[in-house]
């Protein structure tokens, strides 16, 4: 990297400590930036990634999505242009210099918000693309970043500024290296477009089941078309997509309420508990009632830049 970036990555991590203060995921003033922090390595952290950008200033983190793995260090940053269920782990911390990242959530109207300026740029609608990607950092990038969580020190200015500021930055991913996988997430018509709005009805319905055909539908696609974009597009089967979500809101409902396993499994959709805790075991390795004593010894891991 270069010295700029170098001094750019340092004044954030001055600021991600400033704020953090403590392990562990803090929510700023500014509602969509959230901070990371933690000194040592963590264990795989299961959850749903919300569209979003992730810049890491210290230490390594891995983000897989099914089997694919994404890592991103200072030189990097990480987009997540969808809702997609991931699995997270810090690669890369010490207690002398622990991980430290920030990670900013947006739309696809904030997206559109920005196309509008410009020439559209997606020359097909054949494609679509992966929900997340890995780019190389850039010192203009940096720069608007800096001026985003520069306003945490001037709460006044963050309703006015922090939305035009947000929005340089999504300009700036636009224009960078994929910016166009990013473009297609707010293009009317793409497959990405049309595959997202798939996923926006099984993220918020996950545990009501669904017949492919319906789903081929919605999107405007035969079967077949449907069932090849949504792996392009996710890495993974719609089926897989939803059992995912599933078992990651089940997870989430045991530790938060301390809730029956039959009862939660019931909650998230599945009609046989037995076959709830077989997949939960093959998912998190243990089954629900050892998971959940396991999770309550790492309760400040979520899934987060």
């Amino acid at each position: 990297m270069s010295e700029s970036i170098d001094r750019q990555q340092d004044e954030l991590a001055k600021v991600i400590e400033c704020y953090s203060g403590q392990d562990g995921v803090h929510a700023t003033a500014i509602p969509s930036l959230f901070f990371n922090r933690q000194s040592a390595i963590t264990g795989p952290v299961y959850g749903v990634f919300k569209p979003s950008l992730c810049i890491v200033v210290q230490g390594a983190k891995d983000v897989w999505l099914a089997q694919e793995r994404f890592r991103y260090s200072p030189a990097d940053y990480l987009v997540a242009s969808i809702d997609v269920p991931v699995i997270g782990q810090v690669a890369e911390a010490a207690p002398d210099l622990p991980y430290l990242s920030l990670k900013l959530e947006f739309t696809p109207k904030q997206v559109l918000d920005v196309l509008s300026n410009l020439e559209a740029r997606l020359d097909s609608k054949e494609n679509s693309s992966r929900a997340i990607f890995v780019s190389r950092i850039e010192t203009s990038l940096l720069d608007a970043v800096i001026r985003l969580v520069r306003l945490l020190d001037n709460p006044v200015d963050i309703p006015v500024l922090a939305p035009l500021v947000t929005k340089e930055i999504l300009y700036r991913v636009l224009r960078g290296q994929h910016g166009g996988k990013l473009e297609q997430i707010a293009m009317e018509g793409s497959y990405t477009y049309r595959i997202n709005n798939v996923i926006e009805r099984l993220v918020h319905r996950y545990d009501q089941s669904f017949r492919i055909e319906d789903l081929a539908e919605m999107a405007n696609m035969s079967v077949s078309s449907f069932h090849r974009h949504f792996k392009e597009v996710t890495a993974m089967s719609p089926l897989q997509f939803q059992k995912q979500l599933r078992l990651y809101e089940a997870r989430r409902l045991l530790l938060s309420e301390s809730a029956d396993a039959a009862e939660v499994a019931f909650r998230v959709g599945y009609e046989s508990p037995s076959q709830f805790s077989r997949e939960y075991s093959r998912m998190f390795g243990l089954p629900p009632k050892e998971d959940m004593k396991r999770m309550k010894a790492n309760y400040n891991q979520q899934i987060d830049a």
